[in-house]
């Protein structure tokens, strides 16, 4: 980063001792231009100037300066005024900005993705030109604390039901620090385990049972949802027989035809002489009667 700083003074020396003073340096370390040297008055009365001299220094901002001064400068372009409170790790290789303010959940977005989205960004600014990587970590109110927290009571939740059923549960899509500390939470939880599927930003963990988890396969034996009364199984999980081909077939009932008697004739008979046989076509012949109504 580079300061500069210019000073009028009766003499050069005395220039830069009020721009060292200034900018808290070393004369040694800042680099001056002498931009005017001083004058004496002629005669003592006309005339004169006094000296003027430029100094420049060269410093270079910590990482964590850089970042700051970038968030600064993101949020005034989105009309934000905030104060930012930079806490430097133990280790010196990371640094976390809080930002103070009121009304700053739009920052946060959903489950904290602009939050996230700008922290990606002043990080690429802390580490321009930078070989050994440092950590930038942005928060607002301590919601890295609370989202921490609540994704390990998840986790454990589920993992109990996950080792208690035998049963796999999905989550919704994670960053790769959400999904480490899921997969931290479930390994303190005997019988389940996690495992990530599926490719950025859609990629998520599931929880189940894990390998030594006696409920692992249970449900697999029982058929799967469809164990107990469901398809396929009658009352008391008996499995039902699949009826055959040959109960299909309609049979003809078993009951006796009455025959055909006609009920009119058109050939004259005398009283109590039998009447003539009606002749029958072929088709009245093999055709099966179950009625007949006669008009």
């Amino acid at each position: 980063m580079r300061k500069e700083c210019v000073k009028e003074a009766a003499t050069v020396e005395e220039a830069k001792a009020l721009i060292a003073a200034e900018m808290e340096c070393d004369v040694a370390d800042i680099t001056f231009d002498v931009v005017q040297e001083p004058q004496k008055k002629t005669f003592g009365l006309f005339g004169g100037a006094k000296a003027i001299v430029k100094g420049v220094v060269e410093t270079e901002q910590s990482p964590a300066e850089l970042a700051k001064e970038y968030l600064l400068q993101v949020l005034a372009t989105m009309n934000v005024e905030v104060g930012v409170d930079i806490q430097q790790d133990e280790d010196e290789n990371g640094c976390t900005l809080m930002i103070d303010g009121e009304d700053l959940g739009f920052i946060i977005g959903r489950r904290g993705d602009t939050l996230d989205a700008l922290q990606y960004l002043v990080g690429l600014v802390a580490n321009r030109g930078r070989e050994a990587y440092y950590r930038v970590t942005l928060d607002i109110g301590n919601y890295r604390e609370k989202r921490e927290q609540a994704l390990k009571g998840l986790a454990h939740k589920l993992a109990a039901q996950a080792a208690r059923t035998g049963r796999k549960h999905s989550l919704e899509p994670m960053n790769p620090y959400e999904r480490r500390l899921i997969h931290t939470a479930v390994q303190e939880v005997k019988g389940a385990t996690s495992w990530s599927v599926g490719s950025e930003p859609n990629r998520h963990v599931v929880i189940g049972p894990s390998d030594d988890n006696p409920k692992k396969n249970t449900r697999s034996r029982r058929g799967g949802k469809g164990h107990g009364k469901g398809e396929g199984r009658g009352q008391g999980g008996t499995r039902r027989e699949k009826p055959r081909d040959s109960e299909y077939v309609i049979k003809p009932p078993e009951r006796k035809v009455r025959e055909f008697v006609p009920r009119s004739n058109p050939l004259p008979v005398a009283d109590g002489a039998t009447p003539p046989e009606r002749t029958k076509s072929p088709a009245e012949e093999t055709a099966t009667l179950y009625g007949r109504i006669d008009l």
